[in-house]
């Protein structure tokens, strides 16, 4: 195995560690900044008109979403009805500026995502972290804990 090989596998699996140890409260994190890393590649592949490396992007940007959107317990929260309609539109967006090559709607969509990510950043902060218990309540979602969606999609969290 050569050097840059034997590297990978190890970034891999301490990126599937950090996953596979991580609270459902740092998981939704780590779901929110690879969608927004995979939004502002997104965004720069269109500027640049490089459409296979914009697509691939919007492409995981969506599988985020849905797995989001899909994984959100609505009955555990008054706002989760808001928050699944922001996804559907997001969704929406991603969708536009997939095929119409549009980085103003990705851009638009980073705008939404991005106040998201931090507060959820900051609730995932303010939790104990010697209760694990509370750490796992606190999220209103149902996400594994192996960072793959129920489906058993990798989201490429890590």
């Amino acid at each position: 195995m050569s050097l840059l090989n034997s590297a990978a596998a190890k970034l891999s699996a301490y990126n599937r560690d950090s996953v596979l140890s991580a609270s459902p409260a740092r998981l939704v994190t780590m779901l929110y900044d690879r969608l927004v890393l995979d939004l502002t590649r997104a965004e720069e592949a269109l500027l640049a008109q490089n459409w296979p490396t914009a697509w691939e992007n919007l492409r995981h940007a969506d599988q985020i979403v849905a797995e989001l959107a899909s994984s959100l317990k609505v009955d555990l929260w008054d706002g989760a009805e808001g928050l699944l309609q922001l996804y559907s539109y997001l969704a929406e967006l991603i969708v536009a500026g997939t095929v119409e090559h549009d980085a103003a709607k990705v851009h638009e969509a980073i705008e939404l995502v991005e106040p998201l990510r931090l507060a959820w950043h900051e609730a995932a902060e303010s939790l104990p972290a010697s209760s694990p218990g509370l750490r796992s309540a606190a999220s209103p979602y149902g996400t594994a804990a192996d960072g793959q969606s129920e489906t058993g999609r990798d989201l490429g969290v890590a």
